[in-house]
């Protein structure tokens, strides 16, 4: 993931979040319901109001999973307490996220015309599941902090988050590995990730490795800033790094990166470019680190990857190449200015690009890797970038183009295809260590 390499020029997109900030600041936005009259729910998210456009409309028809957000809206309303519509919110969005793992590996009805390897079903079923939420109008008193709650249940269950089953013993490696879903939905809502589509297709199953079996779970995380801030990504992955019978073997955040290649990022930067995230907020920063989550300090301005990158790199893995990317953009200590570095960064430097640039994959690569160094986990870990997805020729335009063709589910079904190679490669070169 990217954005870095796209135009950033001022233009709409960044208009429209200053618009949403002064509209929020507005008086209008702050105006209490009148006396004795219902309060009005939470308006929703930029995420949700693209839900009603025809596209997410068709890809949900086209998938069968257009009866998500309905049947989770009906029982909502049949629930009498906010701990039972929490626990609905949970079970409702772990099914979710079991559907879409078996709908791509082949398991259960056929239902729906979409590839059954596509990532985007999920992504809108969710999004509808939590509208529904902020349009319940509960028979009974639901403070903000509790509908908030129901919110972050569906969140982490149909994510696969709370849903991670590493094997204990040592007769099989335990490897994780993280997607993202879609994004940059503004310049095209047709968007899929190829690394969310991973996830669903890699979840739960077990890969031949030279150094023998090899079980990958697996959890998709969203593209905002926010979630990130509250630590999303450090909750997820801290019990498989702690020390157990459970831990990892082997981790690897994966997002869409550079055009016709993979790439095996070296370093991982402390820095938040500011590229409006699907929420359309942006963050220009240092990488915030949550409180109460273990760390490194002072915190540092650079992680670097333990996977195995020469093996990943010199293996024959599929029809497109992988990359030791050593790149970084620092300041130099003593400078003012960046700096791009073909080689990495140098002593005393201040990020402000790793190998995987300056958005989110390089923020949860930054992420998995300081609670990696934080807890002393002595395992491979990384970020691997896959190639940018395409839709085929003919079809490039998003106003006029189909949701899918065979061009596009075929690419993102050769990258799926080759990350499971690169994980046994890595898998294989780590062997008793």
């Amino acid at each position: 993931m990217r954005p870095r390499d796209i135009s950033r020029t001022p233009g709409p997109g960044r208009l429209a979040v200053l618009g949403a900030v002064l509209l929020a600041c507005s008086p209008l936005a702050l105006a209490a319901p009148a006396a004795g009259a219902a309060p009005a729910a939470p308006a929703l998210t930029v995420e949700e109001q693209r839900l009603s456009g025809p596209v997410p409309q068709e890809i949900l028809r086209r998938s069968g999973f257009d009866d998500v957000a309905p049947g989770f809206a009906r029982a909502l309303a049949r629930t009498r307490g906010a701990a039972e519509a929490e626990r609905l919110a949970a079970a409702d969005g772990r099914r979710l996220w079991r559907r879409a793992v078996d709908r791509a590996q082949g398991r259960g009805p056929d239902a729906g015309e979409l590839s059954r390897d596509d990532d985007r079903p999920l992504y809108w079923a969710r999004l509808g599941m939590t509208r529904a939420l902020r349009e319940w109008r509960p028979a009974f008193p639901l403070p903000e902090r509790r509908r908030a709650a129901l919110e972050a249940a569906v969140e982490r269950s149909s994510r696969g988050q709370d849903s991670i089953d590493l094997p204990a013993g040592g007769a099989v490696k335990r490897v994780l590995i993280t997607g993202f879903d879609p994004f940059q939905l503004d310049s095209d809502i047709r968007r899929s990730n190829p690394s969310g589509a991973a996830a669903l297709a890699l979840d739960g199953t077990v890969i031949d490795t030279p150094a023998g079996p090899a079980r990958v779970e697996a959890a998709v995380f969203p593209v905002r800033w926010a979630d990130f801030a509250d630590g999303t990504v450090e909750r997820t992955l801290l019990p498989y790094f702690r020390p157990g019978p459970r831990r990892v073997d082997l981790f690897t955040t994966i997002s869409q990166g550079r055009p016709g290649r993979f790439d095996v990022e070296r370093t991982n930067g402390a820095w938040r470019g500011g590229y409006p995230d699907n929420a359309r907020l942006s963050r220009t920063e240092t990488v915030p680190v949550p409180p109460g989550v273990p760390t490194v300090t002072p915190q540092p301005q650079w992680t670097t990857t333990t996977l195995p990158y020469a093996a990943m790199t010199a293996a024959t893995t599929g029809p497109f190449p992988v990359h030791d990317n050593t790149s970084v953009t620092e300041i130099p200590a003593g400078g003012t200015e960046p700096v791009a570095r073909p080689d990495g960064p140098t002593p005393g430097s201040t990020a402000r690009a790793g190998g995987g640039g300056d958005y989110l994959s390089n923020e949860i690569a930054y992420r998995a890797t300081l609670l990696r160094d934080a807890v002393g986990l002595k395992v491979p870990g990384g970020h691997l970038h896959t190639p940018v997805l395409n839709f085929g020729e003919g079809n490039t335009d998003p106003s006029t183009g189909r949701v899918s063709d065979p061009a596009f589910v075929h690419e993102r079904m050769a990258i799926t295809a080759q990350i499971r190679s690169v994980l046994a490669v890595a898998v294989g070169a780590t062997a008793g260590s």
